[in-house]
């Protein structure tokens, strides 16, 4: 590895979740959704360790078929529907080096649900930072054109003043969607306090929309199925 930053990739698979039972062992073109982001990690070649944060021994069994290691299974406490992606990198962190006597210094962030993502936003995300010393985090960003509302004390209001007037396309100012699941590097020091991203960031801004699939429940499932069918029909590799 290049200047000796080391790198840790953390995929986080609990087992009980509630869209699907266990989703993250779901089929998408005959693979789990597990393989997906193992094998992005893999074909990365930037990190020194992928680690799969699960409670669920079925789940640790076919990440380390797919060359993920599970060193050790997530303690119940960390595994409930309430409980943070923060606090759950935190904790995969600080028990990776525990159990490895070892210090990183970069942690990638990978999710299962999220499969359509280039294998060259990881190798970016990390490269970027390793360059970088005033860069916190980097990751996958894609950009919108839509509007938002939200709500404050029962009333609908705008997320951003310049909303109230609508415009053409073309001129409309860009909003960034962050999509740290796809793609997210940060030094290890913010996972170490609790935050997934540091203050000092950078996009790699993402156009295609496929990569927004983001599988919760069987008829994203089948979205993301029907949509694989179509690139593999032509000859598309959304990894590359």
């Amino acid at each position: 590895m290049s200047n000796n930053k080391k790198v840790l990739c953390i995929i986080p698979a609990r087992g009980g979740s509630k869209g699907i039972k266990l989703k993250n062992l779901q089929l998408l073109g005959g693979k789990p959704l597990i393989y997906y982001p193992i094998k992005a990690a893999i074909d990365s070649k930037v990190c020194d360790k992928i680690i799969v944060s699960t409670d669920n021994h079925k789940i640790a069994k076919v990440a380390k078929k797919f060359g993920a290691e599970v060193p050790f299974l997530r303690k119940k406490k960390y595994s409930g529907d309430l409980v943070t992606t923060e606090e759950t990198l935190k904790q995969a962190l600080i028990q990776t080096e525990e159990y490895f006597s070892r210090k990183f210094d970069i942690c990638v962030f990978l999710t299962c649900t999220n499969p359509f993502r280039k294998v060259s936003w990881i190798k970016e995300a990390v490269e970027i930072i390793k360059r970088n010393k005033k860069i916190d985090s980097a990751f996958s960003a894609h950009h919108l054109y839509k509007h938002f509302w939200h709500f404050k004390k029962k009333k609908p209001y705008k997320v951003l003043p310049w909303m109230k007037e609508y415009t053409s396309r073309q001129v409309a100012p860009i909003l960034y969607r962050e999509d740290t699941g796809l793609a997210c590097a940060t030094r290890a020091k913010f996972w170490r306090k609790g935050k997934r991203i540091g203050n000092k960031v950078h996009f790699i801004v993402n156009q295609d929309s496929v990569t927004g699939i983001d599988i919760h429940n069987k008829f994203d499932l089948f979205i993301a199925n029907q949509v694989l069918k179509y690139l593999k029909k032509n000859k598309k590799d959304f990894s590359k």
